[in-house]
């Protein structure tokens, strides 16, 4: 009994072959996507360390209300202020007990504590060279004691958070190559399975742009579905951390600011490279004789 065989390719080939490219570009772009969330991430967890280191400004104990006033005016009008708090003799006696459980006053007679303004610069001048020239402008009038802070703590904070971008960065670079190449790699395969397809269009006496446009137009669509499942991906990456307190003041998931510039390279890179990748392509297999098509 004859059988018989089909020569008409397949539909869930075709199926099976666009779903699996897009699923691996989708994957390359996450990976790329991820790299810059971590990026901006990063940027945002060194601009909310920076903001919450404290200053204290020490008011000596001859300070008066019309003073204390004096100096909240003036923090209030100065642009490198992110926040402050005012710290009473009181206020700082009831911290020292509850931190220590020590009462000084117990033993001294007296409290021995000083009123203060506890200040958060705003991250641009949370640096060495900036606090230089801050330090001064918190010291302006007679009655304020000491402007003290940390100064090893921001030194060695700003130099980790230098060498953490660095890091990141290389890491950006490294994955957008290894992203080009996997895309790339993965558009080709899918248009080598249609290199009889390309080569009988351009027998029948189909013009090179006329190709190209089907192909193209098949490709970025894939490119475009690739990149809303890795933004998607990248969305509930973000989605779940937020579920931890560790990660909730830092990650602003839902401030366009911050994840609106991941989706938008994240689309541009996946359009730039399923682009060309299928154009580079589809170009080979065009000016490709019929013959040599049998033996690549």
């Amino acid at each position: 009994m004859s059988k018989n065989y089909s020569t008409k390719p397949r539909k869930d080939s075709f199926f099976n072959l666009y779903f699996t490219s897009t699923i691996s570009i989708a994957l390359a772009l996450f990976m790329v996507g991820l790299v810059a969330f971590l990026l901006l991430w990063g940027s945002y967890v060194a601009k909310y360390t920076k903001e919450n280191v404290v200053i204290a400004i020490v008011l000596r104990d001859s300070v008066q209300n019309s003073d204390i006033q004096r100096v909240e005016n003036y923090l209030k009008s100065v642009d490198f202020i992110k926040k402050y708090q005012y710290i009473s003799k009181e206020d700082a006696l009831n911290e020292h007990i509850k931190d220590l459980g020590e009462d000084p006053s117990e033993l001294l007679g007296y409290n021995p504590l000083k009123a203060s303004f506890e200040v958060n610069l705003k991250a641009e001048y949370a640096n060495e060279d900036s606090l230089k020239w801050v330090e001064p402008k918190l010291k302006i009038y007679d009655f304020i004691e000491d402007v003290v802070y940390q100064k090893d703590m921001i030194s060695h904070l700003n130099n980790n958070i230098q060498k953490i971008s660095l890091v990141l960065i290389l890491a950006a670079v490294f994955m957008l190559f290894i992203t080009i190449i996997l895309i790339n790699n993965t558009i080709r395969i899918s248009i080598y399975s249609k290199r009889f397809v390309i080569n009988t269009m351009k027998l029948v006496g189909a013009k090179a742009w006329f190709i190209r446009k089907p192909f193209l137009k098949k490709f970025v669509f894939n490119g475009f579905i690739a990149s809303f499942l890795a933004t998607m991906g990248l969305f509930g990456l973000g989605y779940y951390l937020q579920r931890f307190d560790e990660f909730k003041a830092t990650l602003p998931l839902y401030d366009w600011h911050f994840f609106a510039p991941i989706v938008i390279l994240v689309f541009i890179i996946g359009f730039i490279i399923s682009f060309f990748a299928a154009l580079f392509g589809i170009n080979r297999y065009i000016k490709m004789k019929s013959d040599d098509l049998y033996f690549i």
